[in-house]
């Protein structure tokens, strides 16, 4: 069979052919794909004519297919369906990619033409200019204007980096799944759902514990069944398990593997010219320079703690009234599980009580599509003759109105021990006329699957679809020309923006009354709960903002050490006293991501950028407030919001974007309101 990378695929929308795809092919395409992309680099600098963007950024940007091809599948499948293999394969090709993006990027040559290109920018149309823009500024960072000696070093930098946080990706994979925490009675689970104890006994019995219950962690320091399980000691061992991550002196402790990579990408930063790492990267991004950051992760670090002291006196006192002991603290594994019984009482909301309403499909197709539908007005049709990397992975075709071709989008919603942490979208292939290439993007969460019965959603849950559905949106209406600014190809402290913009559809009252419906009766939610759930928005709102900010403000601690600060040898030292400095060192109240489990950071793209999602959050905050005083879910909002931010992919600087969208900059009172820190 001939590799199936080779080639662009012949099924339509230009779908991975999955069904033929073997391990034995990735190897083989990895290594035809480095030499293809190397021998049209060298095509480019044998033109011997001035550099203009014809003969120069244009053969970059067709260059490497066959590269990117593999890449997409493969990468896809580490996260979503990993194996032995691709474990190995991973990490043999960590420093291969590294290597082989250096030798690019770090090409003296080549950063010469794209300079050429860059200082004659003004003849160009503006997608063109700014392609030659990015390009320079792109090249520049990575350290292309470095002399050989400290090119030599980088390029053992970036290898070491990139076999390291590969390594760490490996480990939390690993540690997580080892810890699951394996319950040997139902009456343990008290508190839980039907469909969440045949999770958890579908999960043991493919351990191979039949009759015993396993509950998988998640990415996140809580967990969803904090908040039901009435077995105190079964929530305490939960939170231990998913703190300890990383960190229990096992193959897959990941304490050093932190050191290692913040010391080496405070010497990268120095070698490029910063000062800390997290100068390095604001650099290049909206926020410019990290006292940006740390002036608005500041502004909010405070109000956020002093709400959250507030709401924790409220759960302390129902917790000695509830257990009859003076003496009982409350405690991290405590907070979700009294929060609950807080927002009963002072909102009668019982989110537990939502489930029965948020059946999966009917989420998807009456919730997620509905929205979708009605601004934009796209369809979405099941295409159960395509198939996927995985048999759980379902396809849909996407048209839009005038029945035309928008491309396909993947979700793949269920658990498992093969699945990374979290929730996340992919694009396998990314649309750009260049190329000529069409859309197909991923949507992957982890919810449990019960063994039998409909799959019921958690109110976090719904959020999370909805969030990471505005992110496959973003990827499937982006209309550009070059492949650099195709789909969700935009600045990472902007990329969040449009996902966090489409979570308010979930509560819209016409939304919400299309896919609320049980799931056995068929009555949609009653209206007085739906009111409570709109009224109780902002409940918990000091632990949400703290426990986020906790984990942005540890990353930038992390990224602002430089290569003159003292050394760490303690990460869990460095966590308490980072913490402590901003006042959010309450045990009650854990950041969201302790180092040795932070992925965003330490494998996953966001070092020194998970401030990204409160930065967007400013623009999210001020856009909800427009969709609201303009009418809400209408086809002309959808189609200004579609046309003017989503559809022009990174095309346009994200900022100018935004302004041409809402009329000027965002302003910061919409989040400060919705977030409770204006008090």
């Amino acid at each position: 069979m001939p590799n199936p990378f080779f080639e662009p695929s012949p099924l339509e929308f230009g779908l991975p052919p999955f069904a033929d795809i073997r391990d034995e092919h990735y190897a083989p395409a990895f290594e035809r794909g480095f030499a293809e992309h190397l021998a049209e680099i060298e095509e480019i600098l044998a033109e011997t004519d001035a550099p203009t963007l014809e003969n120069t950024l244009i053969p970059l940007e067709r260059a490497g297919q066959t590269l990117s091809r593999v890449s997409a599948v493969f990468f896809n499948k580490a996260s979503a369906d990993s194996t032995d293999f691709t474990n190995e394969l991973e990490e043999q090709l960590a420093p291969q990619l590294a290597a082989h993006s250096d030798a690019i990027r770090l090409n003296s040559a080549l950063y010469s033409r794209i300079r050429g290109v860059y200082e004659n920018r003004d003849t160009l149309d503006a997608e063109s200019r700014y392609l030659a823009e990015r390009y320079y500024a792109e090249f520049t960072q990575a350290g292309a204007g470095l002399s050989d000696d400290d090119k030599s070093r980088l390029r053992h930098l970036n290898s070491e980096l990139s076999t390291l946080t590969t390594r760490f990706e490996k480990n939390l994979l690993a540690d997580t799944n080892e810890l699951a925490v394996v319950i040997d009675t139902v009456a343990s689970l008290d508190g839980l759902g039907e469909g969440e104890i045949s999770a958890a006994a579908a999960a043991a019995t493919e351990r191979g514990m039949p009759g015993k219950y396993v509950i998988t962690l998640v990415l996140p320091t809580g967990h969803p069944y904090l908040a039901s399980l009435t077995d105190r000691a079964v929530r305490e061992r939960i939170m231990t398990a998913s703190r300890s991550r990383g960190t229990h002196g096992c193959e897959h402790d990941n304490r050093e593997i932190v050191l290692q990579i913040t010391r080496l990408r405070a010497e990268r930063a120095a070698l490029l010219g910063f000062a800390t790492h997290a100068a390095f990267v604001t650099s290049d991004e909206t926020a410019q320079t990290p006292e940006a950051v740390d002036a608005l992760l500041r502004q909010l670090a405070g109000p956020a703690a002093r709400n959250a002291r507030a709401e924790q006196a409220a759960l302390q006192q129902l917790a000695v009234r509830e257990t009859g002991d003076a003496s009982f603290e409350l405690q991290a594994w405590d907070w979700a599980f009294y929060s609950e019984k807080v927002r009963k009482a002072t909102y009668d909301v019982d989110t537990a009580e939502m489930r029965p309403y948020f059946e999966a499909s009917r989420v998807l197709n009456d919730g997620v599509f509905f929205a979708a539908h009605r601004l934009y007005g796209v369809t979405f049709t099941e295409r159960f003759d395509l198939v996927a990397y995985h048999p759980e992975v379902r396809v849909f075709e996407v048209r839009n109105e005038d029945g035309s071709v928008v491309g396909l989008y993947l979700l793949d919603l269920y658990t498992r021990d093969s699945k990374r942490g979290g929730a996340w979208m992919n694009s396998l292939t990314s649309q750009s006329s260049l190329l000529g290439h069409p859309v197909v993007v991923t949507n992957n969460l982890n919810v449990p699957k019960p063994s039998s019965g409909p799959t019921l959603l958690t109110y976090s849950e719904v959020t999370t679809l909805f969030h990471e559905f505005g992110h496959a949106l973003h990827g499937l209406f982006a209309r550009v020309t070059y492949p650099k600014f195709a789909g969700t190809r935009v600045f990472r402290d902007f990329v969040e923006f449009p996902s966090q913009v489409n979570e308010m559809w979930m509560l819209w009252p016409e939304v919400l009354a299309n896919y609320a419906v049980h799931n056995s009766t068929g009555e949609p939610m009653p209206s007085a709960l739906v009111q409570k759930l709109q009224d109780s928005s902002g409940f918990n709102e000091g632990f949400a903002t703290s426990e986020y900010l906790a984990a942005a403000l540890l990353d930038q601690a992390w990224h602002s050490l430089s290569v003159d600060s003292p050394a760490v040898d303690d990460v869990a030292a460095f966590e308490a006293a980072a913490l402590a400095s901003f006042g959010l060192d309450n045990p009650a109240v854990p950041t969201r991501y302790a180092s040795t489990y932070f992925a965003h950071t330490f494998s996953g793209g966001y070092d020194a950028g998970y401030y990204s999602y409160i930065w967007s959050e400013v623009l999210d905050a001020d856009t909800v407030e427009w969709f609201r005083s303009t009418g809400g879910l209408t086809r002309a909002n959808g189609d200004r919001f579609r046309q003017r931010l989503l559809g022009v992919g990174g095309s346009v600087p994200p900022l100018e974007a935004f302004v041409d969208f809402r009329g000027r900059p965002a302003e910061i009172g919409p989040l400060l309101d919705r977030r409770g820190l204006n008090a």
